[in-house]
């Protein structure tokens, strides 16, 4: 009877805070149907964890040691995940028309915009770079940043990355009609896919992988396994491999991902005014990435003999699949007959590529 009055007692206003966040995010999860396998688990363990002397969280806890050995030693979780992404991918509308790969790095300039920006404000240049890689919308990337430049913000950067990714139908129209014209909106783009041989689809991972280590040595753990995954996909000889790395690999991986995140939600390090700042910094990063694509696709339209639907551009998020089928909805509703799913797909994951070759280079540089 003691201990409960202790437990109790020890209950503080930012412990409560911290519930109601848990709450929200298994609300959106179950109710609104956004990112469950992640959501569920984070909220969860945002409540599990700010339950005062929780015992997950001492020295021998269960997420205590997730926490060390899945994110913190070897960052091992989020790597594991991007194999299974890899082997989600299929790369052939981008392997048939390869200027969208020009599309997928021009998403990117959210994440040195908020760069620039988190610096002039007051971060110090581990916390502004992690903060900016929230731009690029891609959860794993932004975990493994987090903590390769130990970041003190790990926490509200891993919420804001997943959490935007989520609000990709809501931001990316709003960002597309804000630098577009309808005309612009309604621009037909005819998808006759040339057929990719078997040898390029094998040899491309293989070859994006030298490239990329040539270019940001510290980005391979990030396109490494992405592109493992996407060779287990392509080789043909693994198929089973390849649907548990796509199912339930990646599944099991996100479940224990989402819980183990918890383990940095707790209210010391999570309630605090800063917090505000890097989620608002992290949306006004994103919201650049979607502008910059879509101004390069205007900018390639003035070269290009046939000419792109600047909607392309916002595709070039890494948020995969759902910026292109987003894009895909869009033009639709311009123009029923306008189908850009898989020009969207194309340069959705040569955002994929981008983003982690950008994470790469911000370790490269800040480290």
């Amino acid at each position: 009877m003691d201990f409960l009055i202790e437990t109790v007692a020890a209950v503080r206003l930012e412990h409560v805070v911290m519930w109601l966040i848990g709450g929200l995010l298994i609300f959106l999860a179950i109710k609104k149907n956004i990112e469950p396998a992640l959501l569920l688990p984070m909220g969860f363990g945002a409540i599990l964890v700010n339950i005062p002397f929780s015992s997950v969280i001492a020295e021998d806890g269960i997420l205590a040691f997730l926490f060390e050995v899945g994110i913190k030693a070897g960052e091992a979780m989020p790597l594991l995940l991007f194999i299974g992404i890899g082997a989600m991918i299929d790369f052939g509308p981008l392997l048939s028309n390869p200027k969208l790969f020009i599309l997928g790095g021009a998403a990117q300039l959210g994440v040195f915009v908020t760069l620039l920006l988190s610096v002039v404000i007051g971060f110090s240049i581990n916390d502004a770079a992690s903060v900016a890689i929230i731009a690029a919308a891609d959860g794993p990337t932004a975990i493994l940043v987090a903590q390769k430049l130990l970041s003190s913000y790990a926490a509200p950067i891993t919420v804001a990355a997943y959490s935007y990714m989520a609000l990709v139908p809501i931001v990316q129209p709003m960002a597309i009609k804000l630098c577009t014209t309808r005309k612009e909106r309604s621009i037909k783009m005819r998808y006759n896919p040339k057929q990719v041989p078997k040898l390029l689809r094998i040899l491309f991972p293989v070859v994006v992988t030298l490239i990329s280590g040539l270019i940001a040595p510290q980005s391979l753990s990030l396109v490494g396994m992405l592109m493992f995954g996407n060779l287990i996909r392509e080789c043909g000889v693994l198929s089973s491999l390849s649907e548990t790395a796509r199912t339930s690999f990646s599944n099991t991986i996100t479940l224990l991902l989402g819980i183990t995140i918890a383990f940095q939600m707790q209210a010391a390090q999570f309630v605090r005014a800063e917090t505000i700042v890097v989620m608002l910094l992290g949306l006004f990063g994103f919201f650049i990435d979607i502008i910059g694509g879509v101004m390069c696709a205007k900018l390639m339209n003035l070269f290009c003999k046939e000419k792109i639907n600047p909607m392309i551009g916002a595709a070039g998020l890494s948020a995969f699949p759902m910026a292109s089928r987003v894009v895909e909805k869009m033009g639709v509703k311009e123009d029923p007959s306008n189908h850009l799913l898989m020009h969207a797909a194309g340069a959705n994951v040569s955002g994929q590529i981008a983003s982690a070759i950008v994470g790469g280079l911000i370790i490269g540089f800040v480290l």
